[in-house]
């Protein structure tokens, strides 16, 4: 899609930076309620365009983008360090996947649709803010200088350094798309969480399997550490996983992905300025806790939306007060080690209804079905470290990469 409706050196009503999960899904909510005109900036092919990734979500219906659902399943199962298993069915919810091929060319089709919706291929050098709103200088693919005016900006692109944090974990992950031989899958049932591997010294591991047929699936290595792993520790722990826990026989690995996502509980600031505004991962939208990012993108996305039509220039939070301290907690419990991480999950899938604790790690809960989960978590190890983050300063953190997935994280 070419049609632009921002000249060089013009004025739009927005630019959003970034075609990711976030940058898409606000254009899409921004051109779907009338709310104003969109300039989407993607970069172009070539090293600073992202490979493709996988999205995954819970929801009742079909939503905005089910036309790029590639798998949906209706059963999750939940393995113990022990073997023991949990299988829950979470109607009305289905957990889904995109991935993001299909979703951009989805989005991208819809907003071609748009007379004042723009999508331009370039890279955004610097975002600041000026009289009168904000700009962007881009560089478009045969070298030529651009400005890109604003009335404002939102910028999805992830962050050089986190903020100040307590804590901070990575989730970090590799996953291939594997096809077997034989039928070794059970396209009906996701595996969640599969603490059937060896564990880190510091932090947890788990497997994680999205049947697509029952001999294709990604199946991913999953880690909650402060340190990611070398592409080969990852490769030979899912040689492990694949062929002495699920045993799936020969196989071929037909693609691979790769990320890291941070889980802390470091403070995203929304707004730098009276015009410029960050979105995603980069403004807080990935949950601290768990990493999903979809599910909190959508919400962040149609409140921005809602907020530009009434005439307010306003990222609301997209995750409440309450969501964070929790997930605060938590992670100070997994980070210290006073709290055994796949007991904990494992624990939480058995003793909690599967629709309310999916909210849960969504952040869609009352306070009421809050209090309802936490009094089956560790009351002690939990209290003592809510006690102990009264008295920790955030400290200034080191440079990470992040690559939501949305939600998506292992999910």
């Amino acid at each position: 899609m070419r049609r632009r409706t921002t000249r060089p050196g013009g004025t739009a009503e927005v630019v959003i930076v970034g075609g990711g999960a976030a940058g898409l899904s606000l254009a899409h909510w921004l051109t779907m309620t009338g709310t104003t005109a969109v300039t989407v900036v993607e970069p172009p092919d070539g090293p600073m365009r992202p490979p493709e990734r996988t999205w995954c979500f819970w929801d009742e219906t079909d939503g905005e983008f089910e036309e790029a659902v590639v798998a949906s399943w209706s059963r999750l199962r939940i393995y113990g360090a022990d073997g023991s298993k949990v299988t829950v069915a979470p109607a009305p919810l289905r957990y889904r996947m995109l991935r993001s091929a299909p979703f951009e060319n989805l989005v991208h089709a819809r907003l071609a649709g748009y007379p004042q919706a723009c999508v331009l291929r370039a890279t955004a050098n610097t975002v600041r803010n000026v009289a009168g709103g904000a700009e962007v200088r881009c560089t478009t693919p045969d070298g030529r200088a651009l400005t890109l005016r604003a009335r404002y900006v939102f910028d999805s692109r992830p962050l050089r350094r986190l903020p100040p944090a307590r804590t901070v974990l990575l989730q970090h992950f590799r996953g291939w798309f594997v096809h077997t031989a034989t039928a070794c899958f059970e396209p009906a049932v996701a595996d969640l969480m599969d603490f059937r591997v060896p564990q880190p010294r510091h932090g947890l591991a788990f497997g994680y399997v999205l049947p697509l047929a029952p001999d294709r699936a990604l199946v991913e290595y999953t880690e909650f550490s402060r340190i990611p792993l070398t592409t080969a520790g990852y490769e030979a722990a899912l040689g492990h996983y694949t062929r002495e826990v699920l045993r799936l026989g020969a196989f071929t690995v037909e693609a691979a992905e790769q990320g890291v996502i941070p889980m802390t509980d470091a403070r995203f600031p929304r707004r730098v300025g009276p015009a410029v505004f960050r979105i995603g991962t980069a403004g807080g939208a990935t949950r601290p806790a768990t990493g999903y990012t979809f599910a909190a993108v959508q919400r962040q996305s149609r409140d921005i939306a809602a907020a530009l039509r009434n005439g307010r220039g306003i990222v609301p939070p997209p995750h409440s007060r309450r969501a964070r301290a929790m997930d605060a907690v938590l992670l100070r419990a997994l980070d210290t080690g006073r709290m055994d991480g796949p007991d904990f999950f494992t624990g939480l899938f058995r003793r909690t209804p599967t629709e309310r604790l999916l909210r849960f790690l969504d952040g869609a809960t009352t306070p009421w079905e809050e209090c309802s989960i936490g009094l089956r978590t560790p009351i002690g190890p939990m209290i003592r470290t809510a006690a102990e983050l009264l008295f920790l300063h955030r400290r200034p953190s080191a440079t990470v990469v992040t690559t939501p997935r949305s939600e998506e994280s292992h999910r």
